[in-house]
């Protein structure tokens, strides 16, 4: 299991986008997301059309970035990893309630099980810097 430092804890709790890779065909697919950093792992929402769902239901494998782009002073962590797609029980309840705290869009537009999935990133790999 991949471990994060205390800085890179507090640097992913902080913020609330990222951007996720994912691949079709060989051809890559990047796309800005919410994120949550919870458990160990990278949580983002999104809906069951969307080529990001398509793209992870036919290879798990994907890569995220979170960074802070600032001259002289970027900050980032890269992850790479296998995503679980979570879409009820108590795991997506969870998660959902964490979502639901952290973003107005989510309060707005409110949603059930199985109405939109959660998908979990287990990091398997993951670089960071600009975070001493």
């Amino acid at each position: 299991m991949i471990e994060f430092n205390n800085r890179e804890i507090k640097f992913l709790k902080e913020l609330e986008e990222a951007r996720i890779a994912t691949s079709h065909d060989g051809i890559p697919h990047v796309k800005p997301v919410s994120f949550v950093f919870e458990d160990n792992s990278i949580v983002i929402a999104t809906d069951y059309k969307t080529r990001t769902f398509t793209n992870i239901k036919a290879n798990s494998n994907t890569g995220i970035v979170i960074d802070i782009y600032k001259s002289g002073g970027h900050k980032a962590v890269c992850i790479q990893g296998k995503a679980e797609i979570i879409e009820e029980g108590l795991e997506f309840k969870k998660i959902y309630d964490i979502f639901y705290e952290k973003f107005a869009w989510v309060r707005k537009d409110p949603w059930n099980e199985k109405e939109a999935p959660f998908l979990k990133i287990i990091p398997n790999h993951k670089v960071s810097w600009g975070l001493s």
